[in-house]
């Protein structure tokens, strides 16, 4: 349930329910943000985003896992902040108040994720903010030891995932958005695995996998690495008609227009809604997203901005773009996952569902960012490539005593759908996303 909260020029509509916190009160992580002690925020585990108000003082602070936005209105008493999760949250509140004319979805602002926002509310001109960095994890402290290396990250991930049980009730459901690929495997297993030694029973578990009129290559990828591992009977396919793929409607849900992210987050959609349709009180999902960026595991060669030297030279640059200090860097979206980890949280959200991406959180960043990927690689695309893959296996076998297997890199979207559908569906040009979110916002609403 949203609450709005009008003091002094703030306009809260952000629903603390939807944060995940997993070590401390909702009231001690509100002190947290409130503190302005960064060390603080940094001691918040789980996926989170924060508002509190002190005094002028409003401060805001956020993982990868929840988005947090905010817009400037003006006001004949002076200007007030309105923060939420989403645009057109934003643009409904302007327009109750008869303030829809100041509205641009370029005006609103998101918070960038691992940093503490500071915005004092002191009248014209508009108050500039203040970012203090809470999360900087060391790079390259860890070994060339691939199994210690394997057996840190998935114990990060294991540590979380028993953190996240510890929230949920031992009889609750549990889906985990599955392809059988490395992340959505890992996660699996993991959870399996804690779920087993915990004593409760893994039963309540099921690894949802998607189909498109019955194609897509990852149902069969889902059957074959459960099938290697005798857990077959914990998968369960939705399959979904292709008429279920509506462009201009995923758009509206994650509010944003990059091609690979409104694909992800048509074919998250489609199956989060699948899931809701055959399960109406299901509340609990998990998913993988947040590993390809700890292991930076994507095709260098695709992304004509990218060298491997600036790959590993860059503090989480997959995580966070090139920075918040950066000419690159957009104030409307902010960069990286930071930007597009919206594919995965806005489709469960709108469906009602409390989703959970442990890869995420800082913990298990602060892991994948202390691997000497240099040392490993020696510059080597290749290398680079292979590492994910050898590190998450040796990593689940340490940590659970399971074989994961592992298979070739495929992005959800395209493990989904036969791609010549796919291809129909979603073309692969910028402009024709960004036509359609444009046209959202060509005039208020009636």
């Amino acid at each position: 349930m949203q609450h709005i909260e009008l003091i002094e020029r703030l306009v809260d509509l952000t629903d603390p329910s939807a944060n995940v916190i997993l070590n401390m009160t909702t009231a001690e992580a509100d002190d947290c943000v409130a503190s302005g002690d960064p060390e603080r925020v940094r001691a918040i585990d789980g996926q989170f985003a924060i508002v509190q108000k002190r005094g002028k003082i409003i401060r805001m602070a956020r993982s990868l896992g929840r988005p947090l936005r905010y817009f400037i209105a003006k006001r004949h008493a002076g200007p007030s902040l309105v923060v939420a999760e989403r645009i057109d949250t934003i643009r409904e509140y302007l327009e109750s108040e008869g303030l829809g004319n100041q509205f641009h979805p370029s005006y609103t602002r998101m918070v960038p994720a691992h940093h503490l926002m500071e915005i004092a509310l002191l009248g014209c001109p508009d108050p500039n903010p203040t970012l203090t960095r809470f999360f900087s994890p060391t790079r390259n402290r860890l070994p060339t030891d691939l199994d210690l290396i394997g057996r840190e990250y998935i114990g990060a991930l294991s540590h979380e995932i028993h953190r996240w049980l510890d929230l949920i009730g031992p009889q609750e459901p549990l889906g985990v958005l599955f392809s059988g690929g490395i992340d959505s495997g890992s996660v699996f297993l993991t959870l399996y695995d804690a779920l087993l030694k915990r004593g409760e029973s893994p039963s309540r578990l099921k690894a949802f996998t998607l189909t498109v009129d019955g194609q897509g290559a990852d149902a069969e990828q889902a059957r074959d690495f459960l099938g290697q591992l005798d857990l077959e009977i914990f998968l369960e396919t939705i399959d979904v008609p292709s008429s279920a793929l509506d462009v201009s409607e995923v758009i509206r849900v994650l509010e944003d227009y990059k091609p690979l992210d409104v694909q992800s987050a048509a074919m998250a959609l489609a199956l989060c809604r699948g899931i809701r349709q055959a399960y109406p009180d299901w509340k609990y999902l998990i998913d993988g997203d947040g590993g390809d960026e700890n292991l930076k595991d994507y095709p260098i060669e695709e992304n004509p901005e990218l060298t491997i030297r600036s790959v590993l030279n860059n503090l989480m640059l997959y995580q966070e773009g090139w920075g918040v200090n950066t000419m690159k860097h957009s104030l409307t979206y902010s960069g990286g996952q930071s930007r597009g980890h919206v594919r995965t949280y806005a489709p469960a959200r709108a469906c009602g569902f409390q989703g959970f991406s442990p890869y995420a959180l800082p913990n298990v960043i602060d892991v994948a960012e202390g691997i000497p990927f240099i040392e490993l690689t020696n510059w080597d695309h290749e290398k680079l490539y292979a590492l994910k893959g050898e590190i998450v296996r040796r990593g689940v076998l340490a940590v659970t005593g399971l074989s994961m297997p592992t298979f070739p890199k495929r992005r959800f979207q395209h493990g989904a759908a036969d791609q010549s559908q796919f291809a129909a569906k979603f073309p692969n040009e910028q402009a024709v996303y960004r036509d359609v979110f444009a046209k959202m916002y060509e005039s208020p609403r009636s």
